[in-house]
């Protein structure tokens, strides 16, 4: 069987860029009453605080900025003001880096093709996940005190991509 490797290479990224689309049209705001937010532990008041699992990727964080992200991951495959794509363990590992205006970090969503590389979603959103028979996984958790969401998406079948997304929650600053 003949691969068109090219196609293969962007589809991962495809899927990630129209998932990051989608995610941001469909739920990108967060509310204080949303029950998909996770609460962690009790402050010192008695109120929960949200404690993300996961929040940043290779050491980029949201609201980083760019010539820092750069510093940090090395140069990218594609560079621009408002996205940069790079590519990681021989093409099994793809990030894009979205900027703002400022060039401040916005949202980092990350494909592991195969699943290889990929965390464990337990560390990613916790264990408390519905496992669909054909082994794929969404989660999305709001963390509204710090203005972000995480998402996992693992795909079903014997060679599943996972992706991973951090965003910035739309209103904040």
């Amino acid at each position: 069987m003949i691969h068109n490797t090219q196609q293969n290479f962007f589809r991962g990224p495809a899927i990630t860029l129209l998932t990051l689309v989608a995610l941001v049209l469909l739920g990108g705001t967060g509310s204080a009453a949303n029950p998909l937010a996770q609460t962690t532990r009790n402050n010192a008041h008695g109120a929960a605080a949200q404690q993300p699992l996961y929040i940043e990727y290779r050491g980029v964080r949201i609201g980083m900025k760019a010539q820092d992200v750069r510093t940090k991951l090395g140069e990218p495959l594609t560079k621009g003001d408002d996205m940069d794509f790079f590519v990681f363990s021989e093409g099994k590992e793809m990030a894009q880096i979205v900027y703002d205006a400022s060039l401040a970090v916005k949202a980092i969503s990350v494909d592991y093709l195969g699943g290889v590389g990929a965390p464990d979603f337990k560390l990613v959103v916790g264990p408390n996940v519905d496992l669909k028979p054909d082994g794929s996984i969404y989660k999305l958790i709001r963390y509204d005190s710090l203005g972000v969401w995480v998402y996992y998406n693992r795909t079903g079948g014997e060679a599943p991509i996972v992706t991973i997304t951090i965003q910035k929650s739309l209103g904040t600053q």
